[in-house]
């Protein structure tokens, strides 16, 4: 899953589009056989041109996310969008809490939590985020931090709703700032991450669980080797296609 974050223009989303369509017909070939799912997240003012790129190729193997979505279905809230809005331009997943969200513009775990279930009950696939920045994992905080994050949305969502959601694990410390956990720090919180699910419901093998933190081609491949380690939330390196599609074929070795 590519996170453009504020970054693009028209142009920029067009040749993005046409190079990744141009240099990625194995994905296209691996995306078919239900091999991987591959989701671009651009900003709001651009999902119409992207979605409308995509509808442009058949059987495109890419699919379409937003960054962030309203709790509320419609009404006086300025600036905001709402989750049928990005299902009406052809949106399929949305990123409910990331870091940035939380860190930035404040936003609260209950405030998440009932982003992440009207998503849901919009049929949009909500990316739920969760992790620790570098002062918590330090002071050995990260388990009860991902344990809060996580719980808030498990205690208002039924647990079967992970059935269909993701859950992507993104280091707060290793974003944008060229620092990665290494596999097996990635490794050991997704599988407290699943552990935490299993208390709920046995579902937990299914939920897929993306990690997201400074991936790039020449990392991913250690990191999605790891059991627990279903895919990944990537930043800077989707902005590139020939990055972007090296770290998509990382994630189909040994598939």
């Amino acid at each position: 899953m590519g996170n453009w974050k504020m970054n693009g223009s028209n142009s920029m989303v067009k040749n993005l589009i046409k190079e990744l369509f141009n240099e990625g017909e194995d994905i296209q070939r691996a995306s078919q056989k239900n091999l991987i799912d591959c989701v671009v997240c651009p900003p709001f003012v651009y999902l119409q041109q992207v979605a409308e790129l995509l509808n442009q190729k058949k059987d495109s193997f890419l699919q379409l996310g937003a960054q962030n979505v309203y709790c509320e279905s419609e009404g006086a809230y300025t600036g905001e969008t709402s989750a049928s809005m990005l299902q009406d331009v052809g949106c399929r997943y949305v990123i409910i809490g990331h870091s940035e969200r939380r860190q930035i513009f404040g936003e609260e775990n209950d405030l998440i939590a009932r982003k992440f279930i009207k998503a849901y009950d919009t049929r949009l696939i909500p990316v739920l985020c969760v992790g620790e920045t570098r002062e918590e994992r330090e002071s050995g905080s990260t388990f009860d931090i991902v344990r809060q994050q996580l719980q808030a949305v498990m205690d208002l969502a039924p647990i079967q709703y992970f059935e269909r959601a993701i859950i992507a694990y993104e280091p707060v410390w290793a974003i944008g700032t060229g620092l990665t956990a290494t596999p097996e720090q990635a490794e050991e919180v997704h599988g407290y991450i699943r552990g935490l699910v299993t208390e709920y419901h046995d579902i937990a093998s299914q939920v897929r669980i993306l990690y997201g933190g400074s991936v790039k081609a020449n990392n991913a491949a250690d990191l999605f080797s790891k059991p627990n380690i279903d895919g990944g939330l990537i930043g800077g390196a989707s902005l590139n296609s020939k990055e972007f599609l090296s770290i998509c074929r990382a994630a189909l070795v040994g598939v």
